[in-house]
């Protein structure tokens, strides 16, 4: 049955409203978008980049395989409340780990209520969460490195620029303008948030105080939600300006930026348009894959390029401070 749910707020519920950028909430829909067989229309540069690396590393057939099934639930052990505005990936692998076993147990209980019955893999972890969630916070690491550490200036970026409209918003509208403006399911009115098309009620008794307002640029078209006491509940919504986030970015003007940090440099951030090892950077770039090591260990001590290993390669990205200077540089 679907319902209309309402969230009621008080003076202090609306205090506490905050927003924040949560690396697992990336990580669980990503994950699920890359098992699917559908070419998705604003993904698809990414996936055809990254499925391979997935099926390489044996992710798809282990632990977050059977943790977040193509459709429907995944558990909220998997998305804890972010601890401030932008909380490292580290941070929020710790809460992982630091989950009550009593609560794995529950949310794996209303997994095998939606899927029919748990895997294998996650009747072990139901067994003996203590001894199994280390297990999982690995592939959990492993996947963050092979598929979203390399891209994750350019997927922040947008998520920032979301977070800076929206709180322009309140400062000159008003919250009531926020929550209305939000998502086409959501509307304020009478001091109470209205979620449509929801087959759940939403009571401050068993959601929590405040409100903590998460942008996504993999959760798709609809919200998401998360209400674990003692937890605030967790509204995830889609981003503004997704379909800009793997646009080719702007031409940049290499002689002026070439003056400043040397042509082989600077064509080597021009070319990190997509992450890339030493071996891809050398056959595009026609420099010597010494030259190129050397340069790109320049550019990472400089704080423009960043390192990520998946398998046996090294994959180098672009920094959001190299994106700010070879957008400055297009200008």
């Amino acid at each position: 049955m679907v319902v209309l749910a309402e969230l009621a707020f008080s003076v202090s519920d609306l205090a506490q409203v905050r927003f924040a950028v949560s690396p697992m909430w990336e990580v669980t829909p990503s994950f699920r978008l890359l098992r699917s067989a559908a070419a998705h229309p604003i993904h698809r540069p990414w996936a055809d980049q990254v499925r391979s690396r997935l099926v390489a590393a044996g992710l798809d057939r282990g632990w977050l395989a059977e943790l977040i099934p193509p459709t429907g639930y995944v558990p909220d052990f998997l998305n804890p409340a972010p601890a401030g505005p932008a909380p490292r990936p580290e941070a929020e692998r710790d809460a992982i780990r630091a989950s009550p076993p009593e609560r794995v147990r529950q949310d794996l209980d209303h997994l095998a209520r939606h899927e029919g019955k748990l895997g294998p893999r996650l009747q072990t972890l139901h067994a003996d969460p203590q001894a199994h969630l280390t297990e999982v916070i690995e592939e959990i690491e492993t996947y963050w490195e092979l598929a979203l550490a390399p891209y994750w200036a350019r997927i922040q970026e947008v998520l920032n620029a979301d977070i800076f409209h929206r709180a322009r918003t309140v400062a000159e509208h008003g919250a009531g303008h926020l929550f209305n403006d939000l998502h086409t399911s959501v509307s304020w009115d009478d001091n109470a948030l209205r979620l449509a098309r929801r087959k759940q009620p939403l009571l401050r008794k068993t959601a929590g105080t405040g409100l903590l307002l998460i942008p996504s640029a993999f959760t798709g078209p609809r919200l998401r939600t998360r209400t674990t006491l003692p937890d605030p509940p967790q509204l995830v919504y889609p981003v503004r300006g997704v379909g800009s986030l793997w646009q080719t970015r702007p031409a940049t003007r290499a002689d002026a930026l070439a003056a400043v940090l040397g042509r082989s440099r600077t064509l080597l951030l021009t070319e990190l348009e997509t992450p890339a090892s030493t071996t891809q950077l050398a056959r595009r770039t026609r420099l010597s894959p010494a030259g190129v090591s050397q340069h790109l260990t320049a550019l990472r001590s400089a704080g423009l390029v960043s390192a990520h290993r998946v398998g046996r390669s090294v994959l180098y990205a672009r920094t959001a401070a190299a994106e700010t200077l070879l957008k400055a540089a297009s200008g």
